[in-house]
């Protein structure tokens, strides 16, 4: 019965609103209050979901920038560019790769944990469909935690905001070298 409660709250919008005949008020304009602690529990459990992700990324791209700067001197002696740098491109965006599943993980996890979907292999399949902003698995979160499901597409777009600088910015410092030879 949720929905006709929540019914009588969304202003109708009709032939007969927009000539006048039956105004839309304010009150018909804003979201009942009571019906907003519906998604306390949602943010609860999803912006520490968000700090924790960010901050495990973060970590994961400074460790695998230290192991880009130790190839780099590869570049340096001389030995083949192309085949080098193909190499330290692709191992970089494997351990991204890796990051995000991880991180699609962490929020599985808690998926399962909070009952929102049945096991872990529907909430995994849900959490990288959400985490990618993709978006077209058949499952969906139990109604309360739906919310849910739209802040990690928000944390997948950070994180893959961060990757994408970080891939950038390596390939900006490496393609230098290849000048200097």
């Amino acid at each position: 019965m949720r929905s006709r409660r929540y019914a009588s709250r969304v202003p109708a919008i009709t032939a007969g609103s927009l000539t006048g005949k039956d105004p839309l008020t304010w009150k018909d304009l804003f979201v009942d209050v009571d019906s907003a602690t519906v998604w306390d529990a949602d943010w609860a459990w999803s912006l520490p979901l968000v700090v924790i992700t960010v901050i495990f990324h973060v970590i994961g791209l400074v460790l695998l920038n230290e192991q880009v700067i130790r190839a780099r001197r590869f570049f340096l002696r001389g030995r083949g560019f192309l085949a080098t740098f193909s190499l330290v491109l692709g191992t970089a965006t494997l351990v991204a790769i890796f990051l995000h599943a991880v991180e699609a993980g962490m929020w599985a996890g808690v998926y399962v944990l909070l009952g929102a979907l049945p096991d872990g292999r529907s909430a995994l399949l849900f959490s990288l469909s959400a985490i990618t902003t993709y978006g077209h698995e058949h499952f969906d979160l139990a109604n309360h935690w739906q919310l849910m499901g739209a802040l990690e597409a928000l944390d997948g777009m950070i994180l893959f905001g961060l990757t994408t600088a970080f891939l950038y910015g390596m390939i900006r410092e490496l393609l230098p070298d290849r000048a200097g030879q």
